[in-house]
């Protein structure tokens, strides 16, 4: 049987899988333009196809209500890649068009809250997913994947089961998925994505020097990573989103057929159907057992 590692062109090739966060919410109060950010992505996307010539990038942009491709190194000519003006030229058109669609359709959904929207992370990471599985399908060679989520827009709670589904795939087809999140606060989803997938996550301490961190830990081949000492997660959040009310909870029930958690004792599985016969106390009115 031949393995996986087999079919790969080098150590050093790699398809790199882009996630963008393209929330119009979040960069319009972020501390960074995003115009600056987006320059900064396409310098990183053009050093990645620099360093090899078989390299592949895919740029993915998540909108609050969508997601789409923006960008396909692939579609450059055969001759020696695109330059730097003309990939930022044909992506800048690509996510204005996207941003513009994303935005009527944030509009015509009346349950999204504009104040702490969240990026459509899930189905971004699908999309990485699948592009990811049709390369390995379409023939016997093809380079090293790899994901990079750059994120600034906070969790959205009702996305956790999608998102570990997608984790949990990912870990299976031998993708690691880095994170560099350019928002204020951490992402317990993407901490927990790196860690499960053996990827890098990173917090950039000065977004003006966006490039310097993207290029230093991120534009690494998965073989050139053995010799290098990568930031490494202090701590991860391994707190989950309930089913029911899709919150993070400290503390809640599982259910012991299909393991869908709840944040309040439940007579019936709203997931599976199982029925609870026995009784389970209020966790909020239980004493402190730390006193």
């Amino acid at each position: 049987m031949t393995s996986a590692h087999s079919k790969f062109y080098s150590d050093d090739v790699s398809l790199v899988v882009v996630v963008v966060d393209t929330n119009p919410f979040f960069w319009a109060a972020a501390a960074l333009p995003f115009a600056d950010f987006f320059a900064n992505l396409i310098h990183f996307v053009n050093s990645l196809l620099l360093l090899n010539h078989l390299n592949r990038v895919v740029v993915i942009a998540a909108g609050v209500s969508s997601c789409a491709y923006i960008f396909d190194s692939s579609d450059a000519s055969p001759a020696g890649g695109v330059g730097v003006t003309a990939t930022f030229d044909k992506a800048s058109r690509k996510v204005e068009e996207f941003i513009a669609q994303d935005a009527r359709a944030t509009a015509g959904n009346g349950s999204v809250a504009y104040a702490n929207a969240a990026s459509l992370l899930s189905g971004a990471l699908s999309l990485a997913l699948c592009y990811i599985q049709r390369i390995f399908r379409s023939g016997t060679r093809h380079p090293q994947p790899r994901i990079l989520c750059l994120q600034g827009s906070p969790d959205g709670p009702e996305q956790y089961v999608a998102v570990m589904n997608s984790i949990f795939s990912a870990q299976r087809s031998m993708v690691p998925i880095d994170s560099c999140i350019v928002g204020i606060q951490d992402s317990a989803f993407l901490q927990q994505a790196s860690y499960i997938t053996g990827g890098v996550y990173l917090k950039p301490q000065e977004l003006n020097g966006l490039f310097q961190y993207l290029a230093a830990v991120f534009a690494t081949d998965l073989h050139s990573r053995t010799f290098l000492r990568l930031p490494k997660t202090l701590g991860v959040d391994f707190r989950a989103s309930c089913f029911c009310h899709k919150k993070t909870i400290d503390m809640g029930y599982v259910c012991s057929v299909c393991l869908s958690i709840f944040c309040k004792n439940q007579k019936k599985c709203s997931t599976c159907g199982s029925e609870f016969s026995r009784v389970m106390p209020d966790l909020n009115s239980m004493p402190d057992q730390s006193k």
